[in-house]
């Protein structure tokens, strides 16, 4: 039995057997895309050009060159099996002593090490150039075609910095770990390692993104500046980081504090991980709920203003969600691409089909004003934190237009993805196409930071509460004024409502600011036919209800050309 098995896979796989013979092969593999990998994630044309327009043209060399190494054949491996094979909690060793640690696959580690060399973590606090942190979020935009799970760390550690300025003390002792471009895995003394991770806890079961009613308590031990934290934390993310910022119960009010896994004399820190969390996605990042037991922490600013003080994260994180949404966007639309390109249907490739190209063309339009308003977002930070010409105005936009662009970019992200995998059918259904994880990953964001209703109720907040954020995105629309019809009627409407804004109506005005904002910077920087386009659909409502809509007469070659890169 064994020999005539053998005799038939040697026929069976025989060069050259046809159809119709004993022993010929079962069917040729053709109409199938070949592997879209090697390819460059940074070929992206609204990419480079908001990189340089933005102030970090400097950064060009380095940001192709991570680009080309994030749609490297290597480097997309260690995504999937970061992404195949989860991490692990041990709780204990093999003693019984409690480790409370997190195993990660090496796949994990050589993504991790890569973007922390690369100056996607805290790097670029410590750059003193013009456009540092626009690079970051150009980086971001082009690494984010790996694994959004290892940015989760490399975000929280890039928006500890600010936050933990508030306590200059400790800022000495751990900003120049934080911005290092050192990433060693590993619990041990944090002032003892080349490099730190930081994670934040925010939120408990009880609450949710109502922190204020946090109940972990932080009491004072009689050292200046140390308390203990009993409680228990609901979502914390990347327990293996070193540092954490957390929000406690003190005398004075909720605070904030940092907690390190291991202490200055080398023993743990209580951190009790109770388990990590069975997600959606983002499975290559381990999510856990920690449990603070006489765990030691050092207060970060006064007591009573923990959420002024760990604001200045959050700004950041969301600022990072707008961007993973962008480059998630990008990354399946590449995909999608490629996959039309190289498939036919009915006589002709799928990206010659009318109605296909109608549906990458609009995907287009709709990354493109992603990725455009991510890094205009990105520079208004950068120029904000740097105190340059015009700093408060910036500060005022990035306050709102940050919340904004939170809102609705990452809420665009799940129905942009579910369009780019029904481009590859039942071949996108799969999952070792890639497209699923995607999917899987695209509505984290949009509840990351906070949830819409957040986002859209904080809008309204600061348009209440400083009023020099209206002024400021004024300004930003003026700067478009004249160029286009449809663009000044939406810009006339919004002045006009929003003085009548009230919770129930959030969601609806924040749209219409953020597709505002989009059509401005649009009209302003992108090529006549995509201005016009996003213009026709998103302001003057000649579209329909899902991707694919565009209006006949729709420059749909230019906007492709420019959308899909050449080399895939």
């Amino acid at each position: 039995m064994a020999s005539t098995l053998e005799h038939d896979r040697h026929h069976a796989a025989a060069p050259g057997a046809t159809r119709g013979t004993p022993h010929g092969v079962t069917h040729d593999v053709t109409n199938q895309a070949p592997p879209l990998t090697p390819y460059d994630a940074s070929d992206d044309a609204a990419l480079l050009e908001g990189l340089r327009r933005e102030g970090a043209g400097w950064a060009e060399a380095d940001v192709r060159r991570l680009g080309t190494l994030a749609g490297s054949a290597q480097v997309q491996e260690w995504a999937e099996l970061a992404n195949r094979h989860e991490p692990e909690l041990r709780t204990h060793d093999r003693y019984g002593h409690r480790v409370d640690e997190v195993e990660f696959h090496p796949a994990w580690h050589h993504l991790m090490r890569a973007a922390v060399a690369e100056g996607l973590a805290g790097s670029p606090w410590a750059d003193e150039r013009p456009g540092a942190h626009v690079a970051r979020t150009a980086g971001g935009l082009v690494w984010g075609h790996t694994d959004a799970g290892h940015g989760c760390p490399t975000s929280m550690t890039y928006a500890a910095v600010p936050a933990l300025r508030a306590q200059p003390e400790l800022a000495a002792v751990y900003e120049p770990l934080l911005t290092s471009r050192v990433y060693e895995p590993g619990l041990r003394v944090p002032a003892e390692k080349p490099g730190l991770l930081a994670g934040m806890g925010m939120t408990e079961k009880q609450g949710g993104s109502d922190v204020r009613t946090n109940t972990t308590a932080a009491t004072p031990t009689g050292e200046p500046g140390v308390y203990t934290l009993r409680g228990h934390k609901w979502f914390t993310s990347a327990p293996m980081c070193d540092v954490f910022l957390v929000l406690a119960q003190a005398p004075g009010g909720l605070s904030c504090f940092l907690v390190p896994r291991v202490l200055p004399d080398g023993t743990r820190n209580t951190f009790r991980i109770q388990r990590l969390k069975d997600k959606l996605g983002n499975r290559s990042n381990a999510s856990s709920e920690p449990e603070f037991d006489g765990t030691v922490a050092w207060l970060v600013g006064p007591e009573g203003r923990g959420v002024r003080t760990i604001i200045e994260m959050v700004n950041c994180t969301r600022l990072d969600c707008v961007m993973m949404s962008a480059a998630l966007m990008r990354k399946t639309l590449v995909e999608a691409g490629h996959h039309a390109r190289h498939r036919s249907a009915f006589g002709a490739r799928l990206l010659d089909q009318p109605l296909m190209r109608n549906v990458l063309a609009d995907l287009a339009l709709e990354s493109e004003a992603a990725t455009t308003l991510t890094l205009r977002l990105a520079g208004a930070a950068d120029r904000a934190v740097r105190g340059e010409a015009d700093g408060a105005g910036e500060a005022a936009f990035r306050r709102i237009a940050t919340a904004v662009g939170k809102y609705w970019v990452t809420k665009r992200g799940p129905a942009f993805t579910a369009e780019a995998l029904e481009c590859l059918g039942g071949n996108g259904y799969v999952e070792d196409s890639g497209m699923p994880r995607h999917y899987r990953e695209a509505p984290l964001l949009s509840i990351w930071e906070g949830s819409g209703n957040v986002n859209a109720l904080d809008v309204l907040r600061a348009l209440g509460r400083e009023p020099g954020t209206a002024d400021a995105l004024f300004a930003e629309f003026d700067l478009s004024r004249g160029a286009d019809a449809r663009l000044d009627a939406a810009v006339a409407g919004l002045r006009k409502d929003l003085g009548q804004a009230s919770p129930v109506g959030a969601r609806r005005l924040v749209e219409r600011m953020a597709l505002t904002l989009q059509a401005s910077l649009l009209v302003r920087h992108a090529p006549p036919a995509v201005a016009d386009a996003f213009c026709a659909t998103r302001l003057a409502a000649d579209w329909g209800h899902s991707f694919g809509t565009l209006p006949d007469g729709t420059d749909f070659g230019t906007i492709l050309e420019r959308a899909l890169p050449a080399s895939v």
